[in-house]
Protein backbone atom coordinates (compact mmCIF):
# COMPACT_ATOMS: atom_id res chain seq x y z
CA UNK A 1 0.00 0.00 0.00
CA UNK A 2 1.45 3.24 -1.07
CA UNK A 3 1.50 5.95 2.07
CA UNK A 4 -0.87 8.43 -0.42
CA UNK A 5 -3.39 4.94 0.02
CA UNK A 6 -2.54 4.82 3.11
CA UNK A 7 -3.54 7.64 4.12
CA UNK A 8 -6.54 8.40 2.69
CA UNK A 9 -7.72 4.53 4.65
CA UNK A 10 -6.57 6.28 7.39
CA UNK A 11 -8.81 9.26 7.13
CA UNK A 12 -11.80 7.00 6.59
CA UNK A 13 -11.10 5.13 9.35
CA UNK A 14 -11.01 8.34 11.39
CA UNK A 15 -14.62 9.52 10.43
CA UNK A 16 -16.43 11.13 13.34
CA UNK A 17 -13.37 12.73 14.31
CA UNK A 18 -12.69 16.22 12.35
CA UNK A 19 -15.29 18.77 11.43
CA UNK A 20 -18.39 18.26 8.89
CA UNK A 21 -18.57 14.55 7.42
CA UNK A 22 -15.82 13.49 9.95
CA UNK A 23 -17.08 14.47 13.00
CA UNK A 24 -20.93 13.99 12.81
CA UNK A 25 -22.04 10.36 12.82
CA UNK A 26 -25.72 11.08 13.75
CA UNK A 27 -28.58 13.78 13.49
CA UNK A 28 -30.87 14.05 16.15
CA UNK A 29 -34.61 14.27 16.71
CA UNK A 30 -34.88 17.63 17.58
CA UNK A 31 -32.91 19.17 14.99
CA UNK A 32 -34.70 16.95 12.11
CA UNK A 33 -37.85 18.66 14.23
CA UNK A 34 -35.71 22.11 13.29
CA UNK A 35 -35.72 21.13 9.23
CA UNK A 36 -39.32 19.97 9.21
CA UNK A 37 -40.68 22.71 11.04
CA UNK A 38 -38.86 25.12 8.64
CA UNK A 39 -41.16 24.07 6.17
CA UNK A 40 -43.97 23.38 7.95
CA UNK A 41 -46.38 25.35 5.89
CA UNK A 42 -44.91 23.63 2.39
CA UNK A 43 -46.51 20.38 4.16
CA UNK A 44 -49.77 21.60 5.03
CA UNK A 45 -50.64 23.06 1.49
CA UNK A 46 -49.87 19.53 0.46
CA UNK A 47 -52.97 18.00 2.17
CA UNK A 48 -53.53 15.23 4.85
CA UNK A 49 -51.65 12.65 4.74
CA UNK A 50 -48.56 14.09 2.95
CA UNK A 51 -45.11 12.94 4.18
CA UNK A 52 -46.57 12.05 8.22
CA UNK A 53 -44.27 9.51 8.79
CA UNK A 54 -41.73 9.12 11.40
CA UNK A 55 -38.72 8.35 9.70
CA UNK A 56 -35.40 10.48 9.20
CA UNK A 57 -35.55 10.88 5.46
CA UNK A 58 -36.97 13.81 3.84
CA UNK A 59 -38.28 13.99 0.37
CA UNK A 60 -36.70 16.74 -1.99
CA UNK A 61 -39.69 18.63 -1.77
CA UNK A 62 -39.22 19.53 2.09
CA UNK A 63 -35.71 19.68 1.26
CA UNK A 64 -36.23 21.97 -2.00
CA UNK A 65 -39.02 24.04 -0.14
CA UNK A 66 -37.19 24.44 2.97
CA UNK A 67 -34.20 26.00 0.93
CA UNK A 68 -36.94 28.02 -1.14
CA UNK A 69 -38.03 29.68 2.49
CA UNK A 70 -34.10 30.77 3.08
CA UNK A 71 -33.86 32.06 -0.56
CA UNK A 72 -37.62 34.28 -0.15
CA UNK A 73 -36.21 35.46 3.18
CA UNK A 74 -33.07 36.36 2.80
CA UNK A 75 -32.79 39.42 4.94
CA UNK A 76 -34.37 37.52 8.00
CA UNK A 77 -30.90 36.21 10.15
CA UNK A 78 -33.09 34.21 12.47
CA UNK A 79 -34.41 32.44 9.38
CA UNK A 80 -30.87 32.19 7.30
CA UNK A 81 -29.60 30.98 10.43
CA UNK A 82 -31.72 27.97 11.26
CA UNK A 83 -32.67 26.71 8.00
CA UNK A 84 -28.70 26.95 7.16
CA UNK A 85 -27.58 24.98 10.16
CA UNK A 86 -30.21 22.63 9.99
CA UNK A 87 -29.16 21.86 6.28
CA UNK A 88 -25.73 21.23 7.29
CA UNK A 89 -26.17 18.96 9.69
CA UNK A 90 -28.71 17.11 7.66
CA UNK A 91 -26.26 17.06 4.57
CA UNK A 92 -23.66 15.51 6.89
CA UNK A 93 -25.45 12.54 8.33
CA UNK A 94 -26.29 12.26 4.52
CA UNK A 95 -22.89 12.36 3.42
CA UNK A 96 -24.68 15.15 0.44
CA UNK A 97 -21.87 17.27 -0.49
CA UNK A 98 -24.83 18.99 -2.61
CA UNK A 99 -26.73 20.11 0.58
CA UNK A 100 -23.59 20.73 2.34
CA UNK A 101 -23.19 23.46 -0.72
CA UNK A 102 -26.49 24.71 -0.03
CA UNK A 103 -25.41 25.44 3.28
CA UNK A 104 -22.89 27.45 2.45
CA UNK A 105 -24.97 29.54 0.38
CA UNK A 106 -27.55 30.07 2.67
CA UNK A 107 -25.03 30.68 5.73
CA UNK A 108 -22.81 33.20 4.05
CA UNK A 109 -26.24 35.12 4.03
CA UNK A 110 -26.33 34.54 8.53
CA UNK A 111 -22.81 36.23 8.31
CA UNK A 112 -23.18 38.82 6.59
CA UNK A 113 -26.42 39.70 8.15
CA UNK A 114 -24.45 38.99 11.50
CA UNK A 115 -21.03 39.13 11.12
CA UNK A 116 -20.14 38.13 14.88
CA UNK A 117 -22.27 35.35 15.76
CA UNK A 118 -20.17 32.61 16.96
CA UNK A 119 -22.67 29.77 16.27
CA UNK A 120 -23.12 30.69 12.36
CA UNK A 121 -19.68 31.31 12.20
CA UNK A 122 -18.48 27.81 13.26
CA UNK A 123 -21.02 26.48 11.02
CA UNK A 124 -19.98 28.19 8.01
CA UNK A 125 -16.27 26.93 8.74
CA UNK A 126 -17.33 23.47 9.25
CA UNK A 127 -19.75 23.42 5.95
CA UNK A 128 -16.94 25.02 4.11
CA UNK A 129 -13.88 22.86 5.46
CA UNK A 130 -16.33 19.19 4.37
CA UNK A 131 -16.43 21.18 0.94
CA UNK A 132 -12.73 21.84 1.06
CA UNK A 133 -12.21 18.02 2.30
CA UNK A 134 -13.97 16.22 -0.19
CA UNK A 135 -13.58 18.60 -3.53
CA UNK A 136 -10.26 18.56 -2.79
CA UNK A 137 -10.88 22.57 -2.88
CA UNK A 138 -8.01 25.01 -1.53
CA UNK A 139 -10.18 27.61 -1.57
CA UNK A 140 -12.73 26.26 1.02
CA UNK A 141 -9.95 24.61 3.26
CA UNK A 142 -8.77 28.90 3.35
CA UNK A 143 -12.29 30.00 3.79
CA UNK A 144 -12.74 27.19 6.67
CA UNK A 145 -9.34 28.25 8.22
CA UNK A 146 -10.42 32.06 8.38
CA UNK A 147 -13.80 31.04 9.83
CA UNK A 148 -12.13 29.19 12.71
CA UNK A 149 -9.41 32.00 13.28
CA UNK A 150 -12.48 34.30 13.78
CA UNK A 151 -13.99 31.53 16.38
CA UNK A 152 -11.25 31.31 18.27
CA UNK A 153 -10.71 34.60 18.66
CA UNK A 154 -13.53 34.85 20.90
CA UNK A 155 -12.76 31.21 22.39
CA UNK A 156 -9.45 30.87 22.17
CA UNK A 157 -9.27 27.61 25.01
CA UNK A 158 -11.58 25.15 22.21
CA UNK A 159 -8.73 23.07 21.17
CA UNK A 160 -11.42 21.14 18.86
CA UNK A 161 -11.10 23.93 16.69
CA UNK A 162 -7.83 24.61 16.77
CA UNK A 163 -7.20 21.20 15.35
CA UNK A 164 -9.39 21.62 12.54
CA UNK A 165 -7.93 24.92 11.99
CA UNK A 166 -4.50 22.83 12.27
CA UNK A 167 -5.88 20.44 9.25
CA UNK A 168 -7.30 23.24 6.74
CA UNK A 169 -3.27 23.25 6.42
CA UNK A 170 -2.61 19.36 6.66
CA UNK A 171 -5.60 19.01 3.93
CA UNK A 172 -4.37 21.56 1.28
CA UNK A 173 -2.57 20.32 -1.84
CA UNK A 174 -0.15 20.62 -1.27
CA UNK A 175 -0.13 20.18 2.39
CA UNK A 176 1.17 22.86 4.41
CA UNK A 177 2.84 20.65 7.02
CA UNK A 178 4.73 23.03 9.09
CA UNK A 179 1.49 25.17 10.10
CA UNK A 180 -0.68 22.32 10.41
CA UNK A 181 2.47 20.69 12.87
CA UNK A 182 2.17 24.46 14.71
CA UNK A 183 -1.35 23.77 15.68
CA UNK A 184 -1.49 20.82 16.61
CA UNK A 185 1.69 21.30 18.78
CA UNK A 186 -0.71 24.74 20.27
CA UNK A 187 -3.37 21.91 21.05
CA UNK A 188 -1.30 19.55 22.84
CA UNK A 189 0.97 22.48 24.84
CA UNK A 190 -2.52 23.04 26.26
CA UNK A 191 -3.51 18.79 26.73
CA UNK A 192 -1.03 16.25 25.78
CA UNK A 193 -3.93 13.85 26.07
CA UNK A 194 -5.79 15.44 22.91
CA UNK A 195 -6.39 12.27 21.43
CA UNK A 196 -7.49 13.61 17.78
CA UNK A 197 -4.92 15.78 17.91
CA UNK A 198 -2.05 13.42 18.57
CA UNK A 199 -3.25 11.10 15.64
CA UNK A 200 -3.30 14.14 13.20
CA UNK A 201 0.43 14.99 14.29
CA UNK A 202 1.83 11.45 14.14
CA UNK A 203 0.60 11.47 10.51
CA UNK A 204 1.77 14.79 9.76
CA UNK A 205 5.39 13.93 11.45
CA UNK A 206 5.25 10.94 9.37
CA UNK A 207 4.50 12.90 6.10
CA UNK A 208 8.26 15.44 7.13
CA UNK A 209 9.52 12.01 7.37
CA UNK A 210 10.43 12.94 11.19
CA UNK A 211 10.03 9.18 12.62
CA UNK A 212 11.35 9.54 15.90
CA UNK A 213 9.26 11.98 16.54
CA UNK A 214 6.20 10.08 15.11
CA UNK A 215 6.79 7.34 17.24
CA UNK A 216 7.31 9.37 20.18
CA UNK A 217 3.44 10.84 19.38
CA UNK A 218 2.22 7.45 18.43
CA UNK A 219 3.51 6.16 21.77
CA UNK A 220 1.95 9.53 23.57
CA UNK A 221 -1.71 8.14 21.82
CA UNK A 222 -0.80 4.46 22.70
CA UNK A 223 -1.27 5.90 26.37
CA UNK A 224 -4.00 7.70 26.32
CA UNK A 225 -6.09 4.92 25.10
CA UNK A 226 -4.68 1.90 23.94
CA UNK A 227 -7.67 0.70 22.22
CA UNK A 228 -7.71 4.01 20.06
CA UNK A 229 -8.78 2.55 16.20
CA UNK A 230 -6.16 4.19 15.02
CA UNK A 231 -3.14 2.85 16.61
CA UNK A 232 -2.91 -0.32 13.65
CA UNK A 233 -3.02 1.79 10.72
CA UNK A 234 -0.81 4.54 12.78
CA UNK A 235 1.46 2.08 13.51
CA UNK A 236 1.52 0.45 10.01
CA UNK A 237 2.19 3.52 8.41
CA UNK A 238 4.99 4.66 10.25
CA UNK A 239 6.68 1.16 9.73
CA UNK A 240 6.25 1.40 5.76
CA UNK A 241 7.81 4.91 6.37
CA UNK A 242 11.00 3.48 7.74
CA UNK A 243 11.54 0.69 5.30
CA UNK A 244 14.62 1.83 3.24
CA UNK A 245 13.33 2.57 -0.87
Amino acid sequence: MSGRTGLIALIAALAGLTAGFLLANSINRSELSTLRAENERFKTERGPGANQDSKSDLTDEEISATIGRADKNPSDFETQKNIGVAIYRYGVIKKDEKLIRESVRILERAVSLRPDDYDVILSLGNASFDVGYFSKDNESLKKARDLYEKALARRPDNLDIRTDLGLTYFLETPSDLDNAVAEFQKVLEKNPKHEKTLQWMVQALIKQNKGPEAAEILEQLRAVNPKNESIGELTAMLSTSQQPG
